[in-house]
């Protein structure tokens, strides 16, 4: 069984384990990040490779909006730590019921985020390369 911890994130605590962070409040809560943000918890576990496992399995999670029905609050909705725990025992256990498939899935899910952010970059080229031309246009004008 894999272990893993789950803390509320507090700005300047050193994390050495491999971790990343979980949004916790608003409509994307679940969902998981790179950078932490105030609203979050730090998922810290043992291994470079169950730390992928959980980050795949709560972007799945995310993704299908299963934390959705969990979301308390009327204003900003948020979701707890034990609602959030259970969340990812029951898909833990869902995944490791065909762990080869899951695999396959999560290879996919790489994949596309590696298309996604080539995509972001090759837009960010293109919106510079207008810039510059509009540069260019107006320092010959003016």
């Amino acid at each position: 069984m894999k272990t893993y911890n789950i803390k509320t994130y507090r700005n300047g605590n050193e994390i050495i384990k491999p971790h990343f962070f979980i949004l916790n409040k608003g409509m994307n809560s679940g969902k998981p990040l790179d950078i932490p943000c105030t609203n979050c918890f730090t998922f810290s576990c043992s291994s470079e490779t169950d730390k992928d496992f959980y980050y795949w399995l709560l972007f799945g999670l995310w993704r299908t909006k299963l934390f959705h029905p969990f979301l308390r609050g009327t204003v900003i909705p948020f979701i707890t730590l034990s609602d959030l725990c259970k969340c990812i025992q029951t898909g833990t256990e869902h995944a490791n019921q065909d762990l080869k498939r899951f695999n396959k899935h999560i290879e996919a899910l790489k994949f596309l985020d590696l298309k996604e952010k080539q995509f972001h970059q090759n837009l960010q080229l293109i919106d510079d390369t207008r810039k510059m031309i509009f540069y260019e246009y107006r320092r010959r004008q003016f």
